[in-house]
């Protein structure tokens, strides 16, 4: 378990405290109920123009692409992810304090610790810039923003199960492990899904084939929802820590 990463306020007066737990649940909550309102709204108020595909086949479930490109789930989406990546930047930032403290003198750990960073930062401007540019708006712009977002994902994965798997292998903590075996698992999944969803969509872009658009629109919820709860797991990595927003005291001001 992290210790030590928001310490040193301890002589400051704390205006908020918040358990880390309760920050990374709320942090992977905005998206994962911003996109599943945009889903269900798309479904219930715009199904045809939601599921329109160009070879005019059917289909029945939206991809994520178009579910947040109309209004109002547009604004949802954004809201949700502009609420969203604050915090996840700040995680970005500690998972790098803890693992350069963790790893002290080992250059390879320390130089995968800043590819991690790297990875987390990337991830996460990439997935802004597919939010606030819509496929309807500026497709290119929107795909190389997901083409960011899914490559630095998968990077940033591999990166942490790999440091991971040495923490486990010289700490003996049963949540680290236990933290380690579900990012193992939920990356497993998530390339699986990649894999899946990039399969369907060549299918249907190259055979028209009824239904299989759904299947790559169900796969890509899986990639999301697999990569949010991969994010999740910081709710052992962090169990004991805390956020704390603090003043100085008062022979501290100038």
């Amino acid at each position: 378990m992290l210790q030590g990463l928001y310490v040193g306020l301890d002589r400051d007066r704390p205006l908020i405290r918040l358990p880390f737990t309760s920050f990374a649940v709320a942090t992977v909550l905005l998206p994962l109920t911003g996109l599943i309102a945009c889903l269900f709204i798309s479904l219930l108020y715009h199904f045809e123009d939601a599921t329109y595909t160009h070879c005019q086949v059917t289909n029945y479930l939206p991809s994520i692409s178009s579910a947040i490109s109309r209004v109002p789930e547009r604004y949802i989406w954004r809201s949700c992810i502009g609420l969203h990546s604050a915090p996840r930047y700040l995680v970005s930032a500690a998972y790098f304090n803890f693992y350069r403290a963790r790893f002290g003198a080992k250059l390879q750990e320390l130089l995968l610790s800043v590819l991690a960073l790297v990875c987390s930062l990337a991830e996460n401007t990439g997935l802004l810039l597919l939010t606030y540019v819509s496929s309807t708006e500026t497709y290119n712009v929107h795909k190389n923003g997901f083409v960011v977002f899914i490559g630095s994902s998968l990077l940033h994965m591999l990166v942490t199960c790999w440091l991971w798997h040495v923490i486990k292998r010289h700490y003996i903590n049963p949540e680290e492990v236990t933290s380690y075996r579900w990012k193992l698992r939920l990356f497993l999944c998530n390339i699986s899904c990649c894999a899946a969803a990039a399969y369907f969509f060549r299918r249907h872009n190259e055979y028209c084939e009824q239904g299989v658009y759904t299947l790559f629109a169900l796969f890509e919820y899986l990639v999301v929802f697999s990569n949010m709860f991969f994010h999740m797991t910081a709710f052992w990595d962090f169990g004991s820590t805390e956020v704390m927003v603090a003043t100085a005291p008062e022979d501290k001001r100038y």
